[in-house]
């Protein structure tokens, strides 16, 4: 019942809750999923049962390339947002806006987020153009967070700027499509000896007599995958640039080489190859133990 509607979603880009974090960092980072492989590495979780020993697992590979941060967005309680711009004539001519005569700072305002997109014209994806979203800021109050946001303005940062190993992070993806699919592989429903209805792959009921209309529950046929969908607290094995260590001998599969930085995740995450995803710091912290990662399978 969760994930009802079982709808496409509206953009290739998942929408994000930023929390509220009270130390002056960026919340969150976008990268592409170049696709899986497996490692080995120190399991030094206190409580684990394999604590102390090498564990082999699989991890998925995003490579991260550099967010230009071409804006400031400055929200006050109605939710009405003001925008402070770089001065970067390209940017903004790539952006497709019109250079601001005069920018002024806002006076009032409750919360602050950054304006950035992803360069995907910089990695393997065959993709032109650019990829808009904001990304939160952490900060004691909005001053504190509208002072640290004018000295990222018209900058471009990188992943290893904003998190580090061992740190967990949400992933928040658009899932992979599967079209217009019916109710057994849709949800499950078992199917039904020929002999009872001269059907198999078919709903027995569709509900009672009274009230005499069909509900909302009741699973039938429609949209599978393209979903959005957030997976909670995704460890950070490694954050590297030394994509020789990672690139396995002819590319990842539907992807090609990694060209920029990448942050190794641990276990799967939605979507396919090529897909935007977004990491945001865990809104459930976990407490950080950089693991010791001894062997990448190439």
């Amino acid at each position: 019942m969760a994930y009802r509607p079982r709808k496409r979603a509206a953009k290739p880009i998942g929408r994000v809750f930023w929390q509220v974090h009270g130390t002056k960092r960026l919340l969150g980072f976008a990268g592409y999923k170049a696709g899986m492989t497996h490692v080995a590495y120190i399991d030094q979780r206190s409580h684990s049962p394999t604590k102390g020993q090498e564990v082999v697992g699989a991890a998925t590979v995003v490579e991260v390339p550099p967010v230009y941060v071409y804006g400031i967005r400055c929200y006050n309680d109605k939710r009405s947002a003001q925008d402070v711009l770089t001065e970067n004539a390209n940017v903004l001519k790539i952006l497709k806006i019109k250079k601001p005569k005069k920018q002024t700072t806002p006076s009032e305002f409750d919360d602050v987020r950054l304006l950035v997109f992803a360069q995907p014209d910089k990695t393997g994806t065959r993709k032109k153009h650019i990829e808009r979203m904001e990304v939160g800021i952490g900060g004691k109050d909005a001053q504190e967070k509208l002072e640290y946001a004018k000295t990222l303005l018209g900058k471009e940062v990188r992943a290893s700027e904003v998190f580090k190993p061992g740190e967990y992070v949400d992933t928040i993806a658009i899932t992979k499509g599967k079209g217009w699919q019916g109710a057994v592989k849709r949800f499950g429903v078992a199917t039904q000896r020929r002999k009872a209805t001269q059907k198999v792959r078919h709903v027995g009921t569709l509900g009672q007599w009274h009230p005499a209309y069909i509900l909302y529950t009741i699973p039938q046929a429609g949209q599978m995958g393209y979903h959005t969908r957030t997976e909670l607290n995704k460890q950070i094995l490694k954050i590297d640039s030394d994509v020789d260590s990672i690139n396995p001998n002819g590319g990842f599969p539907h992807y090609g080489f990694v060209r920029n930085d990448y942050i190794l995740l641990k276990g799967s995450i939605p979507g396919p190859y090529k897909r935007l995803v977004r990491l945001r710091l865990a809104v459930r912290p976990q407490t950080v133990q950089e693991p010791k990662v001894s062997y990448v399978a190439k």
